[in-house]
């Protein structure tokens, strides 16, 4: 089988825990994706299948646009939810006026040091694994990404809601740590939802339910459809 599906990862699983499930339920090796998506975040997550796996630096390099929220007062190893807690602290005095502030300061081109958690390589391995096994590594050089959006839909302290529409390799959690040391308390992602990468939406992808309830067939002519 040949093209592209567009899933809807769950949370909690891993980019290649959605690579495994589609080559069990259809019975072929060649499966790959284009971008990873962070367990914790959910949301649109290009499949390749058979030759168009060759297609995932195309893929790759299209911008994405995110759903997310952020969590004040607390810093941790990760920057998500998932991680150790660093540090904690209540917000005080912060305004939606400081945020929207900060999230003009933070579009446009920048650099950004990718995480101790990410799939990143250095010294011939991810950093994530140096990270768990504790071992401490020279950061990985910091890299130039764009924010061409970054909006604030709203603010429940300790909460900031926000839409972001960046270019590839940009660590949104990242992003939400910058903010929360800025602000003051830290701060962590708490939810992400990816909603778009290039062309393609969220709204067109299917779902684990979905696709475990559609026959070998109508996979394959919907994947070549996409494609």
């Amino acid at each position: 089988m040949d093209g592209i599906l567009l899933f809807d990862k769950p949370i909690h699983w891993t980019s290649h825990d959605a690579v495994d499930f589609i080559r069990r339920r259809i019975g072929q090796r060649a499966v790959g994706h284009a971008g990873t998506l962070d367990p914790l975040a959910t949301g649109l997550l290009i499949l390749l299948l058979g030759k168009s796996t060759k297609l995932s630096k195309d893929f790759s390099n299209l911008d994405k646009d995110y759903a997310g929220s952020m969590t004040l007062g607390m810093t941790t190893d990760t920057q998500d939810l998932e991680g150790r807690i660093l540090s904690g602290a209540l917000p005080e005095n912060v305004r939606a006026a400081d945020i929207e502030r900060l999230f003009r300061e933070l579009t446009g081109t920048l650099m950004q040091v990718p995480p101790r958690f990410s799939a990143v390589h250095q010294k011939g391995k991810k950093l994530y694994k140096w990270a768990r096994k504790g071992v401490a590594v020279e950061e990985a050089p910091a890299r130039e990404i764009r924010v061409e959006d970054f909006k604030l839909l709203r603010f429940s302290p300790p909460d900031i809601y926000f839409s972001l529409r960046c270019s590839k390799g940009t660590y949104v959690r990242t992003l939400c740590d910058v903010i929360g040391k800025r602000l003051g308390p830290g701060g962590v992602l708490s939810c992400l939802v990816r909603t778009r990468i290039g062309r393609f939406r969220l709204e067109n992808a299917l779902t684990e339910e979905k696709i475990l309830a559609m026959s070998h067939e109508n996979l394959s002519r919907l994947s070549g459809q996409t494609a």
